[in-house]
């Protein structure tokens, strides 16, 4: 599609998080990820300091040999303070509609994982959280144009041939239908990940949002209910 992609946040507060801490709460939320069947792992590990506009202290390219929550601790454990900042890389498994085909398939979808000791650019964790994930464009969970949700129905004509041919594709009520299923199968994916990062660590609060939805969580969750 070629209207302006806006993607999903996942924000993560925790009741403590203390730099003794930091990589203990990083190291148990890592372990909750959901990795992609084809590409599990997690392909690269950058640590910060101070802000991002300093360079990075360690960058690793773990592409060639993904590692787990613990190999990825262990690098970092020598990196622990509370003005750092860790980023990681890894996919997870989200269902994609093809106008093209009619069909959905399952793609491995990026994911970026940022952990911020409170220290780090400002007490950046009180607005972003202690820990956010980058989730990837924001229609997977909303779907394009409109389309789904209790009031469903494109809201302004395609800007593109791309859009044109997915919406030509949507008017066959058995391609909107598996659209629907599919998105609500990538949302419960998201719940049920949020659910075990709650199980996971002492969380103060979790935020789910995105560039485009005055509220995110309150959009997917009437998506869900829409039938």
């Amino acid at each position: 599609m070629h209207r302006m992609a806006n993607h999903s946040y996942l924000s993560v507060w925790c009741k403590d998080f203390p730099e003794e801490l930091i990589l203990e709460r990083f190291g148990a939320f890592l372990q909750t990820v959901p990795f992609s069947a084809t590409k599990p792992g997690f392909t690269y590990l950058t640590i910060r300091a101070l802000d991002a506009s300093e360079s990075p202290i360690l960058e690793q390219d773990l592409r060639s040999m993904p590692l787990d929550a613990a190999g990825i601790i262990q690098i970092a454990s020598e990196q622990l303070h509370s003005d750092c900042s860790y980023e990681v890389s890894c996919y997870w498994d989200l269902s994609i509609f093809d106008a093209a085909t009619g069909k959905s398939k399952i793609e491995p979808k990026a994911l970026d994982i940022f952990c911020r000791g409170e220290d780090y650019d400002n007490a950046l964790w009180r607005d972003s959280g202690h820990l956010e994930v980058s989730l990837g464009f924001e229609h997977l969970f909303t779907g394009h144009a409109g389309l789904l949700g209790i009031r469903p129905g494109a809201k302004s004509p395609p800007q593109s041939p791309e859009e044109a041919r997915f919406l030509e594709a949507m008017a066959w009520p058995e391609n909107l239908q598996m659209y629907q299923e599919k998105t609500r199968e990538n949302i419960r994916k998201l719940q049920d990940w949020v659910r075990r990062i709650e199980k996971a660590l002492p969380v103060e609060r979790v935020r789910l949002w995105s560039e485009g939805e005055e509220d995110f969580e309150a959009r997917i969750e009437e998506i869900v209910a829409a039938r």
